[in-house]
């Protein structure tokens, strides 16, 4: 069906189950996909794996759903401004595979791709690739499940790891604009995760913030196009968040 468009946040996360994983654009708090996670919060899903750079703020984005224990287990590369996150890292209520931000990138392009597993040499040395970082620790601060060792090889007398892709249940992402045939368009830095998780989600839900019919968009200024995408609900703006705010000191006249 060409016409993409439903009519809520809330009917486009209807069908997410408990235990599904899922691809969450955004980077710090740009681009973020809130009005879908506000969405999958008030539902009530559970068990989830999420795939996202970083796992949002204490009280926004994906914090929202780790602070009532929704997430099981969660792929990033970044999670440091998340202090219910280290607590339940660290008490052994969250599972976590810290992956660079490059090869964690490149994971969500390669299955978008159809691309099953690639080389890189991201990690090569360290224990990204020779195993033992801890995944899940025990109630005494034990480590429970640690990353295992991962294949090595050398191609022109340098050595490289391979990773293996990912195409979780579903991609979440937020948009600028979108059309009804699902072609999205993404705003400066908000682009950020949001195409490659797109693209890598095997059902993807956009929300947009401007919604244009068929035609309304310049085909050249695509960033993702409609075969990635199966639903798209209009959400306009919403909340932007800055991260960090740095104001000067006025100066002395």
């Amino acid at each position: 069906m060409m016409d993409k468009v439903v009519a809520s946040a809330e009917e486009a996360v209807a069908d997410i189950p408990d235990g599904a994983s899922l691809a969450v654009g955004g980077f710090g708090l740009c681009g973020v996909p809130a009005a879908l996670i506000e969405a999958l919060h008030a539902r009530g899903t559970t068990g989830l794996e999420t795939v996202s750079n970083n796992c949002g703020v204490d009280d926004w984005g994906l914090g929202r759903l780790l602070a009532d224990g929704r997430i099981r287990r969660t792929v990033s590369s970044y999670v440091g401004e998340n202090k219910e996150f280290a607590r339940q890292y660290l008490a052994g209520e969250l599972e976590v595979e810290l992956t660079p931000q490059g090869t964690l990138a490149e994971k969500l392009r390669a299955g978008g791709a159809g691309i099953p597993a690639f080389y890189t040499p991201a990690g090569v040395g360290t224990q990204v690739s020779e195993g033992g970082l801890p995944r899940r620790y025990d109630a005494e601060g034990n480590v429970a499940v640690a990353s295992p060792a991962k294949e090595v090889r050398s191609f022109g007398g340098r050595s490289y790891v391979l990773e293996e892709s990912l195409t979780p249940d579903f991609g979440l992402v937020h948009a600028w604009k979108g059309d009804r045939h699902g072609n999205l368009v993404f705003r400066a830095t908000a682009m950020n995760f949001n195409p490659l998780c797109a693209m890598a989600g095997k059902i993807t839900i956009a929300e947009v913030e401007e919604l244009v019919e068929p035609g309304g968009l310049d085909p050249a200024q695509v960033h993702v196009p409609g075969i990635f995408v199966q639903r798209v609900v209009h959400t306009g703006p919403g909340e932007k968040r800055i991260e960090k705010r740095t104001v000067a000191q006025p100066k002395e006249s």
